[in-house]
């Protein structure tokens, strides 16, 4: 029954949405429905009470729950937390964190004890704040002449079919021959052994070796977690050190451009295809991770043009 006062209500609102997108609009405000029952607790009562758990998708996790666990925490009302492998140190604050998810679920991304979860046509929120990742986990060993950009690629399964959105070899080629000279660049595409898997596979692009040939100045993310001077407990935590060094990100949209997004500075990210379009999230929800300027490139032409714009000439 409720489900239907809310389609109603995101109908007389916002009209007759594509089948696609209707959905998010009424999970919106079912979030907030949800919310409703624990006004006494977050701001009367306020007892230590929450205990939080999510096994969905990456980038959800990064941009709705992570911003609440560490909003309970600021407010006095965090009990635990529980999410997949590989997350510990993203709850750094959590005093109670446990990895129990070996893999991610898309069934885990529907968790509406969140105020915000996938795609909303509002992203203006309470219980929502930006986790400082570049503060807890800036570092004097990551530290090169030059500044680091991060060129943080991916070439995965999407809406159960080919890569769309990626920097194939050809725009990598581009994007280094300008920038190779002014930037210590490390490139991130992480392998399947290094993360928490979902329900997207991961597909190679033969451009590792490729790398290593060509352009052997580039310093490769996987390299440094074998070398681990830092002594990361695992890749996740690896890429944060090394991300809380950087002012300059090129990635790709999901919980690629997501994570980067939390560490400031400039953020130029390919994405061709997907709700984040229509709902606006790069210009209405990534800024809010960390005051990072972010650039929404549509097209391989579009990535050229800020490259030349803001990182060739900033």
């Amino acid at each position: 029954m409720l489900n239907k006062v809310l389609s109603f209500i995101v109908r007389i609102r916002y009209g007759r949405l594509p089948l696609d997108l209707k959905y998010y609009y009424r999970d919106t405000y079912y979030c907030q429905v949800v919310q409703w029952k624990y006004l006494l607790k977050d701001y009367l009562f306020k007892p230590k009470y929450k205990d939080l758990s999510f096994n969905g998708e990456f980038a959800p996790e990064l941009q709705f729950v992570l911003p609440f666990a560490y909003w309970h925490f600021k407010n006095g009302t965090l009990k635990s937390t529980h999410s997949s492998k590989y997350t510990r140190e993203m709850y750094f604050f959590s005093e109670n964190h446990e990895e129990r998810f070996d893999t991610r679920t898309n069934e885990g991304n529907y968790n509406f004890e969140m105020p915000r979860i996938l795609y909303s046509q509002d992203y203006d929120m309470k219980k929502w704040l930006p986790v400082p990742l570049k503060e807890e986990y800036k570092n004097e060993i990551y530290v090169y002449e030059k500044p680091i950009l991060i060129i943080a690629n991916r070439y995965n399964m999407e809406w159960d079919g080919p890569p769309i959105s990626f920097y194939s070899i050809e725009m990598l080629t581009y994007i280094l021959d300008l920038l190779k000279d002014k930037y210590t660049v490390i490139y991130n595409r992480p392998r399947p052994q290094n993360i928490t898997m979902d329900n997207s596979d991961i597909y190679d692009m033969d451009e590792f070796s490729w790398l290593a040939k060509e352009y052997p100045e580039v310093i490769l993310m996987e390299d440094l977690y074998t070398e681990n001077k830092a002594k990361a407990r695992n890749f996740n935590h690896l890429q944060m050190m090394v991300y809380a060094n950087a002012s300059h990100f090129i990635s790709i949209h999901g919980g690629t451009a997501t994570l980067a997004s939390y560490f400031g500075g400039i953020n130029l990210i390919l994405s061709k295809k997907g709700p984040e379009h229509h709902f606006k999230c790069f210009e209405k929800l990534y800024p809010k991770f960390s005051g990072a300027s972010i650039y929404h490139a549509k097209t391989d032409e579009d990535v050229k043009t800020f490259v030349d714009k803001y990182f060739v000439n900033p």
